[in-house]
């Protein structure tokens, strides 16, 4: 690896968005050598200890370490990046502008301009600022968000009509890509689908966490709906709805869940 080539470190517990993001770096800044990938925080600290790259993106939520923490053992002489599904966050938290942020879905523009502005820090040889008080002020963003009443209604159009659909009623969420498929039960108990336009982190953040529990990186489900569960090979499971034909796959990281079984 070239002394003077701009390396980088994508921390995202989502495959697919690390791939997409990697796939825009690309495009819009050539030079930059994508040296390490991380699925988790601490995973993000490990890769950085052993390569040490220019910049490191870093997504805000994920499982064990957060963004935020691993920034804080990563510490000072690299630039941060933070991926967030929050906007909210990033207007309280980067408004002095000594860190940046992408919003998810990130969008090709905006990683232009963010590219841009790193370039220029690196091109200056500006050294990367103090981050303590923005990563305080970005960790209180999100323990107040927390903290926040849990989500009562999803809005969600259904054909023509914008259907206001009770979280008591849902069944389980599940991701597809951008979107993110609601299975729910109708008023007179049928079940019902729909496609909103929000990522499944964003969603399970906002629910009752006494209610709802993620069984897989795309599946989150209702405990309440749930029928039963069938264990399978490898410390996997899988979960059956009540009144439903869908099987939902239990993951090993997940399947802790269900420890009496």
């Amino acid at each position: 690896m070239s002394s003077t080539r701009p390396s980088a470190l994508i921390a995202d517990d989502e495959p697919l968005l690390r791939s997409s993001l990697t796939r825009m770096l690309t495009q819009v800044w050539p030079e930059l050598e994508i040296v390490a990938e991380a699925r988790n925080g601490r995973e993000a600290v490990e890769q950085y200890q052993k390569f040490k790259p220019t910049v490191c993106f870093l997504d805000v939520h994920m499982p064990g370490m957060t963004g935020i923490e691993a920034a804080r053992q990563i510490g000072r002489g690299v630039h941060l990046v933070f991926v967030t599904a929050y906007s909210e966050y990033a207007v309280e938290a980067f408004t002095q502008g000594a860190l940046d942020y992408l919003v998810k879905p990130v969008d090709p523009a905006r990683l232009a301009d963010t590219v841009a502005r790193v370039r220029e820090r690196i091109g200056t040889s500006q050294e990367a600022p103090d981050i303590d008080s923005l990563l305080d002020k970005l960790e209180a963003r999100m323990q107040k968000k927390a903290a926040a009443e849990p989500l009562r209604w999803i809005k969600a159009m259904v054909g023509q009509s914008l259907r206001m659909i009770p979280v008591a009623s849902i069944d389980f969420l599940r991701s597809d890509e951008k979107y993110t498929l609601i299975a729910w039960r109708g008023d007179d108990g049928k079940a019902a689908e729909a496609l909103i336009r929000s990522s499944l982190k964003e969603l399970l953040d906002q629910l009752d966490a006494s209610d709802f529990i993620q069984i897989h990186r795309s599946v989150v489900v209702n405990i309440n709906m749930v029928s039963h569960v069938i264990r399978g090979e490898n410390e996997t499971a899988t979960v059956f709805m009540k009144g439903r034909e869908d099987k939902l796959p239990v993951s090993r990281s997940y399947l802790h869940h269900f420890k009496q079984m």
